[in-house]
């Protein structure tokens, strides 16, 4: 029948879904089902639905190859890190993983040692070394695992939002050696604003929310025979790591960026005092054989 119920048209719409795909069904389903709860609830004006309709689709359209305007709304949600709960349960020895975020991009590959802070910024920014090793469950070392490293600038701009920067600043890829030890130069992160000049930026005013971010630096790390984690290290202290808009930040994650105003320390990190020292050791989940 047509000229459907409002109670009848949810049970419809799901008894049309005929997937073969079992997981497809599963979500095709639940989709419908909640979505049609959630307007049944809310009861929006047409006017109201065309206006969500539109903030979606600017949504998309603020999207391109420097900015995943989609991945921000999932992150300000509290979705992304719903979805990193959810796919790492039961993980207590591993290194806590947090959200991607927006803006990950292709970057050089280091030395170890070497620095990622370039330009204006190298000159500008606070000198630091963050330094560690990546770990098996056992505390054994991972040789040859890559990070993939990115953070934003002093005064909170990743190099993909700044046209004065050099591209592929402040990110790069570095490979740990036999001992499972990584080391580079870089500058100290600050917070920064997630960016508020399209619709995420609309929603975070609407809900009266702040856009801030705490200062950390992105890592991806991967090694073979181990699942990749994509996680941040904190800088202790930030007055946002309480209030962070996309709920990333786990209390392992942060760690004291320690001020050194040692001459012979800095010239055995091939940086001048006074500088910033960051250490941290990551442990891999192993993949099962």
């Amino acid at each position: 029948m047509n000229n459907q119920s409002e109670n009848a048209l949810t049970d419809l719409v799901i008894s049309r879904i005929k997937s073969e795909n079992p997981r497809n069904q599963e979500i095709l389903t639940k989709l419908v089902k909640h979505l049609h709860a959630f307007i049944k609830d809310v009861e929006p004006s047409e006017a109201e639905w065309f206006q969500a309709v539109d903030f979606l689709t600017r949504t998309g359209q603020k999207c391109d190859d420097k900015r995943q305007e989609f991945i921000l709304f999932s992150d300000v949600l509290g979705v992304s890190m719903l979805v990193d709960a959810i796919n790492h349960r039961s993980k207590s020895a591993i290194t806590e993983t947090t959200v991607k975020g927006p803006f990950h991009a292709a970057a050089q590959r280091y030395e170890a040692g070497e620095n990622i802070a370039r330009g204006s910024e190298a000159e500008r920014g606070e000198a630091t070394v963050v330094h560690g090793r990546v770990l098996a469950p056992d505390g054994n070392p991972v040789a040859n695992a890559t990070l993939d490293v990115w953070q934003s600038d002093d005064i909170g701009y990743y190099d993909v939002q700044d046209v004065n920067q050099p591209s592929m600043n402040l990110r790069g890829i570095f490979t740990t050696n036999a001992k499972g030890e990584f080391w580079f130069r870089t500058i100290k992160p600050a917070a920064y604003p997630v960016p508020t000049d399209g619709p995420v930026g609309e929603l975070l005013r609407a809900s009266g929310r702040h856009a801030m971010r705490p200062a950390h630096i992105h890592f991806w790390i991967k090694a073979d025979g181990y699942h990749d984690i994509i996680t941040h290290l904190f800088v202790e202290g930030d007055e946002y790591l309480e209030s962070d808009a996309v709920f990333g930040v786990k209390d392992s994650l942060i760690i004291p960026f320690v001020k050194n105003s040692t001459p012979d320390q800095a010239a055995q990190w091939k940086v001048t005092a006074p500088f910033y020292e960051a250490h941290y050791d990551f442990t891999l989940a192993q993949k099962s054989k």
